[in-house]
């Protein structure tokens, strides 16, 4: 499953916000998890720190979440593997 992250490093606190429920559904526009991690974008932290956040939400081992895109970006997109 692929999901799309607006990342918020440097937060006080660590948490996920799961994009809004939408009455009508449209695929023209991809809808956004805002997750927000204590840690600092630097050498890669913040990105292992919202890897682990989405493992926990998803119940899934941190080996089954992938960053596909948006290393250094705010907006990233992970690929969850086996969610159920």
């Amino acid at each position: 499953m692929k999901i799309y992250v607006k990342a918020k490093a440097g937060s006080k606190e660590n948490k996920i916000t799961p994009p809004p429920l939408k009455l009508i559904k449209t695929d023209t526009e991809p809808e956004y998890y805002v997750v927000s991690v204590k840690e600092e974008p630097k050498e890669g932290k913040a990105n292992d720190a919202i890897a682990r956040l989405l493992a926990k939400h998803f119940s899934v081992t941190l080996s089954q979440v992938r960053l596909l895109r948006g290393s250094t970006s705010k907006i990233k997109v992970f690929d969850i593997l086996d969610a159920q």
